[in-house]
């Protein structure tokens, strides 16, 4: 009996198990907020790489590509976009505590991962309510279709109604709060105040959303030579022996934010050098510790991963990678006899203090490295992977030259002793982000810099009883251009060029090989941008130090006589209060062996820094590279290049005067946004300038406040051939036979209405019909001239004219 009635209920188990499966199957398939799975097109119309990528970097990359993407939405890649949008603003200048951070490729590798730090989907909403169009459910379509019903009127000015700006509030509206987001801005629907997509662009777009938005990696097929390249440097960077781990590591430090390629090889691809848990061979797993000299707590391995995510100019910091450089390295780090004491560790100290933590490795060969690409360097903390930066960019001048101390002559890296002495004196602030730390911190770190500059002054002083000689500046070895720098800001970001560019500057930077090592430091590996204000105030504060260390040292290289009045003129206002309480006092004893005996007066400032330009130029003059015809020629004749055309010539005497005006006699300065492109076309040609606004202040001494220091009838124009600047904050586009119209036009303006007139014949304004086309011959004016620095311009900053 047991027997009979043993199969029914078998069977009604195996029957009711089989039942079960099927509803947690499809339990299991029902799309949900955090890992939605809409219905996918069996056929996809259109390819992601082929046909949804290119839309992206034409219309929508220019906003979405860093850190300051609205709401951390990253369209550069695949995995930005599947990764989504955070409410989470990553720039926050009152947190209290760090935040985690959020570094696509780094901090989550899935994006369920993704989904668990609280970012939300953008393709795929919730889909509970059986919606069966894709459409309804998608974010991104939503805010494209809600642009494209309230289009702006071409070439018209923004509503005022429409913030714009990097401070203006952000709203990340999810799926079930779009509508309420909708009514309240109407004029909110991407492309976000600009010239919205075509019809077929949109159609594009919305036929992919409707049939699954599906995306896929790029096709990644590096030659074999590539592949031999990655190897050979994976095996130099992976060396056993204490020597060349520390040497990798130091390199790791200075090369992680770099876009590193194979200059040897055709058929250019970008890399980036990062720590993996993995050897070289397999599939790389990054470290994701919060600094690049974060402990990870194992052993680590360096390893090239190719950057396959779109290019976009603000980060796009390049470093080749060759037969050449490997041999450099042999020479600078390994035919010298030194051997590691002990290995250093990860610990605070470590971080903080970098010539205590590479003190095995040759002083010189550190510097040498440095100066080697010493734009890469400085572009790094000028310009820097984070996007953006008022505090830091607040600490320095609009335009102003850096140059640097010769290595054969500087004291640090040539004197054992004196080096021993003071590199416990050169940490740095910032990695505690306790408020309560903040003010016991930076006094400590202060007097130990005033202590270190005091010992520094002391030192020179003593071995240069005679004064300063031009020879102490590094001349680039007669080839390295990189000895001469140009910077300029552009409040919250900046640029560097080789050369001296731009009229005379009021300040010229001097930096050693502590000063250098400092502020790469300080403001590329040190800096957390996710860091709490803590950090950020420690950051800014030291930087502040660094430039006024940069300017003391350009000093001793004027009479002595001529140094406190010189400063004075810096530091106006209430800088006088600060340099009291924060800085060293200049050492106006020592005189210069520099000749000024032409300058009449040594108390004219500008004289002085004629004369210093001059004395300058002839000792680097193999490394000057062209010479700057745009803004400092004091006449037309000396000025004229034979090795432009007739028609480029024109252009060029047109746009000169400007760069000879302030804002006292041009009144349009004042009003010009920080970065202006122009395009000056005649026929099938066209030439690319930038028209950059430096603003002057009474002094760069504080953080805050900075509206109230600006001398606007001071202010002056450099023009400056091609592109400068990564962010465009408007842009003209002028025939040359409207050029010299244009400038008189310029001439007569007086107000930002006259100003917006000016804008409206010749300007390319957001919403004109030919913006997207006008940015993109701007890259592609870089793709011509200098390829291998073309990326995607960034017009979060773009003014409303």
């Amino acid at each position: 009996m047991r027997r009979a009635h043993a199969r029914p209920r078998t069977l009604f188990s195996v029957l009711l198990l089989v039942v079960v499966s099927m509803l947690v199957y499809a339990c299991s398939q029902v799309p949900t907020y955090d890992n939605p799975k809409p219905l996918v097109a069996v056929n996809q119309t259109y390819d992601y790489q082929k046909d949804i990528r290119p839309i992206f970097e034409a219309k929508c990359i220019a906003c979405h590509g860093c850190y300051d993407s609205p709401c951390q939405l990253k369209l550069t890649s695949a995995d930005g976009l599947d990764r989504g949008a955070s409410p989470l603003p990553v720039y926050d200048g009152g947190r209290l505590e760090d935040m985690a951070p959020t570094r696509l490729g780094i901090d989550a590798l899935t994006t369920a991962d993704w989904r668990r730090k609280g970012f939300f989907s953008v393709l795929h909403g919730n889909v509970d309510g059986g919606a069966l169009d894709a459409r309804d459910t998608s974010v991104l379509y939503k805010m494209l279709e809600h642009g494209r019903q309230h289009a702006l009127a071409p070439n018209s000015r923004i509503p005022d109604s429409v913030k714009m700006g990097m401070g203006r509030p952000l709203s990340c509206p999810t799926l079930e709060g779009f509508d309420d987001y909708a009514d309240a801005n109407p004029h909110g629907g991407m492309p976000f105040a600009a010239a919205g997509l075509t019809d077929k662009e949109f159609h594009t777009l919305e036929t992919w959303i409707e049939e699954g938005a599906v995306t896929d990696a790029p096709d990644f097929n590096p030659s074999q030579a590539e592949q031999a390249a990655v190897q050979r440097w994976e095996t130099f960077f992976n060396q056993s022996g204490n020597r060349h781990q520390l040497v990798s590591r130091y390199l790791f430090e200075h090369l992680f934010a770099a876009h590193l390629y194979f200059p040897d090889i055709s058929g250019r691809h970008f890399y980036e050098l990062i720590r993996s848990w993995t050897a070289p061979g397999e599939k790389i797993l990054p470290v994701n510790t919060v600094r690049p000299n974060g402990d990870a707590g194992a052993p680590v391995y360096y390893r090239l991963r190719p950057i396959t995510r779109s290019i976009v100019a603000k980060t796009h910091i390049t470093y080749p990678l060759g037969d050449t450089r490997m041999k450099r390295y042999q020479s600078l780090f390994f035919d010298t006899d030194w051997q590691v004491k002990d290995m250093p560790g990860y610990d605070y100290a470590d971080r903080a203090n970098p010539f205590e933590t590479f003190e095995s490795i040759p002083a010189k060969s550190r510097y040498q490295f440095m100066l080697d690409d010493a734009e890469y360097f400085v572009r790094n903390f000028i310009r820097g992977p984070v996007c953006r930066g008022q505090i830091a960019t607040d600490v320095i001048r609009d335009q102003f030259w850096t140059v640097f101390e010769d290595p054969d002559q500087e004291i640090y890296v040539n004197d054992a002793d004196y080096r021993r002495k003071v590199s416990p004196l050169l940490g740095l602030p910032g990695q505690d982000s306790d408020l309560l730390a903040l003010g016991p911190q930076w006094l400590d770190y202060k007097d130990k810099r005033n202590d270190y500059l005091k010992q520094r002054q002391a030192e020179y002083a003593k071995r240069r009883a005679g004064g300063a000689t031009l020879d102490e500046i590094w001349d680039g070895d007669n080839w390295n251009r990189d000895a001469l720098l140009t910077i300029f800001r552009h409040h919250d970001s900046a640029s560097v060029r080789r050369g001296l560019h731009g009229q005379v500057p009021r300040t010229i930077w001097v930096m050693d090989y502590p000063l250098f090592e400092r502020t790469y430091y300080e403001l590329v590996v040190n800096f957390n941008v996710f860091g709490s204000v803590s950090h950020q105030a420690q950051t800014r504060l030291y930087f502040d130090l660094i430039r006024n260390g940069s300017e003391d040292n350009f000093l001793r290289f004027v009479p002595a006589e001529s140094r406190q009045p010189i400063y004075d003129h810096w530091y106006q206002g209430l800088a006088k209060i600060k340099d009291a309480i924060t800085y060293t006092g200049l050492d106006t004893e020592t005189p210069t062996m520099l000749d000024y005996s032409s300058v009449e007066n040594l108390g004219d400032e500008r004289a002085i820094m004629r004369r210093f330009t001059e004395l300058l130029s002839q000792r680097a003059s193999r490394v000057m590279g062209p010479p700057d015809t745009l803004n400092r020629c004091m006449s037309d004749d000396d000025c004229d290049r034979s090795d432009l055309s007739p028609s480029q010539r024109r252009a060029e005497a047109i746009l000169r005067p400007l760069a000879r005006e302030t804002g006292a006699t041009l009144p349009a300065i004042k009003f010009l946004p920080e970065v202006t492109f122009l395009r000056v076309t005649d026929g099938d040609q066209r030439w690319i300038y930038t028209l950059v606004h430096n603003r002057m202040h009474e002094n760069v001494a504080f953080m805050f406040a900075e509206e109230s220091r600006l001398l606007p009838e001071e202010d002056t124009v450099s023009v400056m051939e091609g592109t400068l600047g990564t962010y465009p904050n408007f842009s003209f586009d002028v025939p040359l036979s409207d050029l010299d119209v244009f400038v008189s036009a310029l001439e007569r303006v007086e107000s930002p209405e006259t100003l917006h007139d000016l804008a409206a014949r010749w300007g390319v304004r957001r919403t004109s019909p030919k913006f997207w086309d006008v940015i993109a011959d701007f890259k592609a004016y870089v793709e011509e001239t200098e390829p291998s620095q073309a990326g995607i311009f960034d017009v979060n900053r773009y003014e409303n004219l």
